[in-house]
C-alpha cells in the first residue's frame, strides 16, 4: 500500500512555452499535501504528468524508487495513481455504475458482471456518502452528484496516492464535510492525497502540508500550521498582498435601479422579491440547490418564469433572452465560463464583439475597431496575455474570468449580475476581481454577486439576500455580515 513518488528536475513545454522549470520535490503515503499556485503555475499539468495524461520533456518521475514514465492513465491507475479533474470525465449517457468501472469492466467469463459492477458502485458511492441507485443514468445528476460519483470511481480504482483538483466547486456546506471525512480516512488508510485548490480556508483545515508553485518552478514547501492564509498567498502570487478586499464603503441610498417582487421560476424559485440600488454590491447566497442561479436565469430570459413584477430604472420591464435584457441595461455572467461564459475557441476580441448588441446594425466595423476594443479591455481589467490574437483558451482561468467580465461590460449595463464570478480563479486573481467589482459599483452600476464563498460575500456585500428552498429567508445589513449568522439561515438553523 505505501507509496514513494519523486519529481526530479520535470521540464515540459507545449510547443514553444515551458511551463515546467525543473521541479524537484517527494510525496508520501499517509499525508494530505495542499499543492498550490496560481493560475498558470503549472499545477495541473505536474499531476497530469504523475497520472499519465502528459508526457515530461525531460527530468524523472520515480514511483516506489523506480524511473517510469506513465504512457497513459490506465498504466498510472494500475501503479495506484488516480486524478479526478476539474472538469468532469463522466459520460451523460452512460448509468453511474457503467461511467464508475468505464474502461475497467468487471467480467464473468466473457460476459460483464454487471451485478458485481452494481454492488460494488453500491459501496463507492455509500463511501462517499450519495445515497442514488448505481443505474440512475448520469445525464439525470445535478451537478454536485456528478462530483461525487468522480470521487466514487477514483475510489473503486482503489488508489494509493489521490489527486483532487478543485473537489469542492459544486459541493454544499454539508457535502464538503463528508469529502473533508473521506480525505482524512483515506490518509489514515495510508493514501496520499494532493488536494489541488484556490480556497485557502479549506486548504488549511484538510491538509498537512503545503507545496506552492509559481511559474511552472516549485517554491516552497512546509507544515500547513506553519502558515496563515495570508502567507500561503504571498507565496503563490510572489509578492506581499495587501487586503483581499477594498475598503468597505457606505450603502448607497436613493431610488432602486432594479425592483424585482414576487417573481417565480418555476420547479425553483418561489415568489422572490428584492431591490437593488445604483452603487450598491448585492449577494445572494445559499447552498446549491437554493435556486439562486435559476432565479437569475429567469429573470434574464434564460429559463421561463411568472408571476411577480420586475422594474428597470422606475419602468416595468421583462426580458424574453439576455440579449434583450442586455439591450434595457442589464447583463448576465454565467457560472459556467467555458459553456455559457465565453467562447473558448474563439480569440480574444472576437469574445468582446459578441456582446455588442450593435454590431450589426455597423457592417463596417473592421478589424482595427476589434482590435483597439481588446487593447482597452486588456488596460482596463488586467488581462494578462501574451497574444492579443490568440484564442482564449490560451488565457489561465482568472485571465478568461476577467474577460468574460470584459465581454458583459461591453453594452455598458447599468446592472450587472454576476454568478460565481471568482469560481476557479487563483488568489491574485480574486483580489483583482474584488477591486473590479467594486470599480464598477463606484461608477454607478448596480451589481448582483451570487456566491457560494460566504467570506466573499462578506468581504464585497453592503447587503446580501439569503435563499433556501427557492425562497428568501433573509435579506441581511453589512453590519449582520458573519460566517455565522450567514451559515444559520443558509441551512436553516437560525
Amino acid at each position: 500500500m505505501a507509496l514513494q513518488v519523486s519529481f526530479r528536475e520535470v521540464v515540459k513545454a507545449f510547443g514553444p512555452v515551458r511551463v515546467l522549470h525543473g521541479v524537484s520535490f517527494d510525496l508520501a503515503s499517509g499525508r494530505v499535501i495542499g499543492l498550490l499556485g496560481e493560475n498558470g503555475a503549472g499545477k495541473s499539468t505536474l499531476m497530469k504528468i504523475l497520472a499519465g495524461y502528459e508526457a515530461l520533456d525531460n527530468g524523472e518521475l520515480h514511483v516506489d524508487g523506480r524511473a517510469c514514465r506513465f504512457a497513459d492513465s490506465r498504466a498510472a491507475e494500475a501503479a495506484g495513481i488516480v486524478m479526478i479533474h476539474q472538469e468532469f470525465n463522466l459520460a451523460d449517457d452512460l448509468t453511474v455504475a457503467q461511467n464508475i468501472f468505464l474502461g475497467h469492466e468487471r467480467v464473468k467469463g466473457w460476459r460483464l458482471d454487471s451485478a458485481a459492477m452494481r454492488r460494488e458502485a453500491m459501496h463507492a458511492l455509500q463511501q462517499v456518502g450519495l445515497d442514488i441507485d448505481p443505474d440512475t443514468r448520469t445525464r439525470d445528476l445535478i451537478v454536485a452528484e456528478k462530483q461525487l460519483v468522480e470521487i466514487a470511481k477514483a475510489l473503486s480504482r482503489r488508489a494509493r496516492l489521490l489527486v483532487m483538483d478543485e473537489p469542492t466547486a459544486t459541493l454544499t456546506p454539508a457535502e464538503i464535510e463528508r469529502l473533508f471525512a473521506l480525505i482524512r480516512r483515506l490518509r489514515d488508510q495510508g493514501v496520499c492525497v494532493v488536494y489541488i485548490s484556490h480556497k485557502l480556508d479549506e486548504v488549511e483545515r484538510i491538509t498537512d502540508e503545503v507545496v506552492v508553485m509559481r511559474d511552472g518552478r516549485f517554491v516552497s514547501r512546509a507544515p500547513t500550521v506553519s502558515l496563515t492564509r495570508q502567507q500561503m498567498a504571498n507565496l503563490m502570487v510572489g509578492r506581499e498582498l495587501s487586503d483581499m478586499f477594498p475598503p468597505r464603503t457606505a450603502a448607497p441610498a436613493g431610488p432602486p435601479v432594479l425592483e424585482v417582487q414576487g417573481l417565480s421560476v418555476p420547479g425553483w424559485a418561489h415568489e422572490v422579491s428584492f431591490d437593488l440600488r445604483a452603487g450598491e454590491i448585492l449577494g445572494f447566497a445559499g447552498l446549491v440547490g437554493s435556486g439562486r442561479t435559476e432565479l437569475f436565469e429567469g429573470l434574464l430570459g434564460l429559463r421561463p418564469c411568472r408571476g411577480g413584477e420586475v422594474r428597470l430604472n422606475g419602468a416595468a420591464a421583462r426580458f424574453a433572452s439576455p440579449r434583450q435584457a442586455a439591450r434595457q441595461g442589464i447583463t448576465y455572467l454565467s457560472e459556467d465560463r467555458k459553456g455559457r461564459g465565453l467562447h473558448v475557441r474563439l480569440p480574444l476580441a472576437d469574445n468582446l464583439t459578441l456582446m455588442d448588441l450593435d454590431r450589426h446594425a455597423r457592417p463596417w466595423l473592421d478589424h482595427r475597431s476589434e482590435h483597439r476594443a481588446l487593447v482597452r479591455a486588456v488596460e482596463q481589467f488586467g488581462i494578462r496575455c501574451n497574444d492579443l490574437g490568440a484564442p482564449a483558451s490560451s488565457l489561465s482561468g482568472g485571465n478568461q474570468q476577467k474577460l468574460a467580465i470584459a465581454k458583459v461590460l461591453q453594452p455598458g449595463p447599468r446592472v450587472v449580475v454576476l454568478d460565481e464570478p471568482t469560481r476557479g480563479v487563483d488568489v491574485g486573481a480574486k483580489r483583482d476581481i474584488y477591486f473590479l467589482i467594486r470599480r464598477l459599483a463606484d461608477e454607478g452600476r448596480g451589481i448582483v454577486v451570487v456566491s457560494s464563498e460566504l467570506v466573499e460575500l462578506i468581504g464585497l456585500c453592503h447587503r446580501v439576500v439569503v435563499m433556501r428552498a427557492g425562497r428568501v429567508q433573509a435579506t441581511l445589513g453589512a453590519d449582520q455580515l458573519t460566517e455565522e449568522e450567514l451559515i444559520a439561515h443558509v441551512t436553516g438553523t437560525h
